[in-house]
């Protein structure tokens, strides 16, 4: 009642209240300034810094070892002796001791700072009787630095009463390091600086769970987060998570809180050391409320509301009320007599009621700054939830500061409106239990357990990294192979078999007419139609099935089929009548010996019709039409789908005059000069040669570059020591590659935490496409998680970071051959002409080459790199198999006879 007759009271509590609407706007303001601060752009201008802090993992409770801890407080230097014992750390043993810091040393030189924090270090060590073994320090420095690694940060600015000359700019953790080595402590290395929020985070990370928030409400307020790398713009860091130290004190500097700052807020500004900055600080930091509480009350008592009858001039002393008598004066059961005592104190004469009125004052003051904190949590956690892409974060934020952790009142308000302002997030609120030692002390500890990981997996991962001298030499071996291949004594031993295709043009643009295509590699098959016209290409088409006792019955049966599919496609589309020249698309083993004679070698992919192997797959179909008496029928070529690709792209691009295709296998051709190729008499012009390069390396040539992984994959297939180089490069490998090597990092604890995963122990479980997905740029890695997950496998954050680190190590490797084997093609090609610079096209076709996010590119690069004198252009394939195996056919139509004859055999 005694407040309701009050008006004046009522609008300076009206004032100091935030309401909901106000507080869902902060918290958007806040979001925006944090965005700033992520991007590169406009982080210069940004006011709530964002500054990385290179800690990129949490603990997990392998941490083990001696560890040193320097932090410089306020008043003094605390160093601590932590020791883990790699029991989930549970049970750290620490020893501490505090050295008061002497005064003039907070605004002296700055050599004498770290002078004396390195006697301090000195001290401590020589008190404990430590062991001369290299150990490892932590730095707790709460100032606002700029890092740009985990042990180099260069103070931006001082704050909290210190002023050292010659620090600014400067970078601290050589500062400390140095004054160190003077004190001849050459076994102490400083590895690690950190501020205290962090080490507030850390530190509530040690009990099982990770902390992946913390805040701090103290004489300053500050928070931290582990934000996605991919989005600190300001470190180079992309994958995986790094935790970004806000600097959020600063939120508001650019006017942005105007409408929440009162009168008394503005007064106790203008009162201290550093006007118009730190507005967010100035509202919610202990350092200010209890004098935000005097200038109010100075007001109320100018407007005779309080303190009638007393003189109040002891109220314009700044800092006569301190933050710890307002946390007093709000407690529910004593408080009425704390604020009497405090009053008293000051001289003054309060009423019951003027205790009262101070109470309220005291109340909306601290529950205003708790509702603040509150706005900018809640940004915080939906920030986070928003970038990881999920519906619901659930997170445990760590607390430190004498205000959290001095008010019960504070800590209801914080976590009330926190769920209020973020309800799509559950936040856990824990108080931290040694403020920031034992948390340097972890980030310490992680710091040394990841550097000692990653030297064991570049171990691991080493012979799959190709150097460019490896790559070099491929090429060399490729280009010696090809010789032998073409050579007509040294073909039989060469591994690289270099078919003749008697296909000896690429189209010119001046085919016409109709085209039929026949289309078999596999269970079903195609008929298609293609109209070549000069306004472009038109094509019409059907699948057929082919029944598993036709594929494994008679080859008649299987022709017959083919024929019976052929006539009744030209029925549909009104083709009988027309004798149309056929290309026909043989994706089997072949040896061709003419443009429309080609002999099977061997049944693959489930066929094994019988009498096929060994005779001349045209003339087969030449018979079963006889049979049919489909007379309406000339095949005039057999390709096999490199070849098609290229002449499907030679269509749309002249100088296409290679082939290429990385798929489920991989092969090239190229048109190579007749006088160089051996095997096929003639010397004027050109030929596509179908290189088979899939077998590159089965004659042992490849064996340095071939890993334990490799040989691992290769003994398991069902032709060991052969296709040695497209086992290194195609899309039905690589999942096979990564899984041994996933293997081989669980066995070294180094994934999944050393469990054993049966599920991967299974063949083929690890898809290639896998590798696809999880290497697209900006792919949360929650989804490779989720990939994981559906195989069982229980992945932690850095678990995704590392097996999306074995793909792109992998899959760089067979981009990396695959462009060594090309530029060994394309340098032959313009020594062959004569040029010092070659101009062509490659039509390349296969899911790896068109699925995978970066295999292109890092084929592309690598190719540039190994043959800097040819500019090559890459088109991507349009049905290889149907189109151009009519153009094939078109192309021999054209009037060209094909050249060439092989030569004369004994018989």
């Amino acid at each position: 009642p005694a407040l309701m007759s009050c008006p004046q009271v009522q609008r300076a509590l009206l004032a100091l209240t935030v309401p909901l609407e106000m507080l869902q706007a902060v918290k958007g303001r806040m979001l925006q300034a944090m965005r700033k601060g992520l991007s590169r752009q406009t982080h210069a201008q940004a006011n709530v810094r964002m500054l990385p802090t290179y800690i990129c993992s949490t603990p997990d409770g392998t941490e083990k070892g001696d560890l040193l801890v320097v932090e410089l407080c306020q008043s003094h230097v605390r160093t601590l002796w932590v020791t883990l014992l790699g029991d989930g750390n549970q049970s750290p043993q620490v020893m501490y001791k505090i050295f008061d810091t002497p005064g003039d040393i907070m605004k002296g030189k700055g050599e004498a700072l770290f002078d004396f924090i390195a006697q301090c270090v000195r001290q401590f060590l020589a008190g404990i009787g430590s062991p001369q073994h290299r150990l490892p320090l932590g730095f707790v420095f709460p100032f606002s630095c700029r890092q740009t690694r985990l042990d180099k940060a260069e103070l931006i600015s001082w704050s909290k009463g210190f002023s050292c000359s010659d620090v600014e700019g400067k970078d601290v953790v050589q500062l400390l390091q140095s004054a160190i080595n003077k004190q001849e402590l050459y076994h102490v290395d400083v590895v690690a600086l950190m501020n205290d929020t962090v080490g507030t985070m850390m530190t509530c990370s040690m009990g099982g769970e990770p902390c992946e928030v913390a805040l701090v409400v103290d004489t300053g307020t500050n928070s931290c987060f582990m934000a996605e790398a991919q989005q600190v713009e300001m470190a180079e860091e992309t994958s995986g998570r790094m935790c970004v130290n806000t600097e959020w004190g600063c939120f508001g500097d650019d006017g942005t809180l105007s409408d929440v700052l009162t009168p008394y807020d503005q007064r106790v500004d203008q009162e201290s050391s550093s006007p118009g900055e730190k507005r967010f600080e100035k509202l919610v930091g202990s350092l200010y409320l209890g004098e935000i509480v005097r200038h109010a009350l100075t007001a109320l008592a100018a407007e005779k509301a309080l303190f009638i009858g007393s003189s109040v001039a002891v109220l314009r002393t700044k800092d006569v009320l301190k933050t710890q008598q307002v946390l007093e004066i709000i407690d529910n059961e004593e408080g009425m007599a704390k604020a009497r005592g405090a009053l008293e104190a000051l001289g003054l004469r309060p009423s019951e009621r003027d205790c009262c009125r101070v109470q309220q004052i005291c109340r909306a003051v601290v529950s205003r700054a708790a509702a603040l904190c509150a706005a900018g949590l809640a940004a915080i956690l939906s920030h986070m939830c928003q970038s990881r892409e999920l519906e619901r974060l659930v997170v445990k934020v760590g607390v430190d500061g004498e205000l959290y952790r001095g008010h019960t009142r504070f800590r209801e308000i914080l976590q009330s409106v926190t769920g209020l302002l973020a309800p799509e997030c559950t936040a856990t609120l824990l108080p931290s239990v040694d403020g920031t030692g034992q948390g340097a002390a972890m980030v310490t500890a992680v710091t040394l357990r990841l550097a000692a990981q990653r030297r064991e997996v570049d171990q691991l991962l080493a012979p799959l990294r190709l150097s460019r001298t490896d790559l070099e030499r491929v090429q060399v071996l490729m280009r010696r192979e090809m010789e032998l291949g073409l050579g007509r004594e040294s073909n039989a031993n060469a591994s690289v078999r270099m078919l003749p295709t008697y296909v000896c043009g690429t189209p010119d643009g001046t085919e016409r007419g109709e085209f039929l295509a026949l289309d078999l590699g596999g269970t079903n098959f195609r008929v298609l139609v293609v109209r070549v016209a000069q306004d472009g290409i038109r094509m019409a088409s059907e699948i057929y099935v082919i029944p598993t006792a036709i594929m494994q019955g008679t080859g008649e049966a299987l022709f017959d089929h083919i024929i019976e599919c052929i006539m009744d496609f030209q029925l549909k589309q009104d083709l009988m009548e027309q004798v149309l020249p056929l290309g026909f698309t043989f994706s089997f083993p072949c040896q061709q010996l003419g443009l429309d004679k080609a002999v099977l070698l061997s049944w693959t992919k489930g066929f094994s019709a019988s009498g096929c192997v060994g005779q001349d797959v045209v003339h087969l179909l030449r018979e079963a039409a006889q049979r049919k008496q489909h007379l309406g029928l000339k095949v005039v070529a057999v390709v096999n789908d490199t070849v098609g690709t290229m002449m499907s792209c030679g269509y749309d691009d002249p100088k296409c005059e290679i082939g290429l295709i990385v798929g489920t296998g991989t092969n090239a051709c190229y048109m190579e000069e007749m006088q160089n190729v051996g095997t096929v008499e003639g010397e004027q012009g050109r030929m596509c040669i179908n290189m088979e390069w899939g077998a590159f390396g089965d004659n042992g040539c490849l064996d340095d570059i071939f890993t334990d992984f490799d040989r691992l994959v290769d003994e398991k297939t069902i032709n060991a020591g052969k296709q040695r180089f497209e086992k290194l490069i195609s899309g039905m490998y690589l999942g096979e590659i990564v899984r041994h090597i996933l293997l081989a990092l669980v066995k070294k604890q180094l994934l999944f935490r050393g469990k054993p995963c049966p599920k991967l122990q299974n063949k083929d479980i690890f898809q290639t496409k896998f590798l696809s997905t999880i290497e697209i740029d900006g792919l949360a890695l929650r989804q490779v998680r989720a990939i994981l997950q559906d195989l069982e496998l229980q992945a932690s954050f850095e678990d995704s970071v590392l097996v999306r680190e074995v793909c792109q190590t992998v899959s760089l490797r067979a981009a990396q051959l695959c462009a060594a084997g090309l530029a060994a093609v394309v340098e032959k090609m313009r020594e062959n002409r004569g040029l010092a610079r070659l101009a062509v096209t490659v039509g390349v076709d296969g899911t790896l080459y068109k699925m995978h996010p970066c295999f292109s590119q890092h084929l592309q690069q690598m190719l540039r790199d190994l043959a800097p004198n040819c500019t090559v252009t890459f088109l991507q394939s349009e049905d290889g198999s149907g189109k151009g195996a009519a153009l094939v056919a078109a192309v021999a139509c054209r009037g060209a006879e094909p050249r060439g004859q092989p030569p004369l055999s004994p018989q």
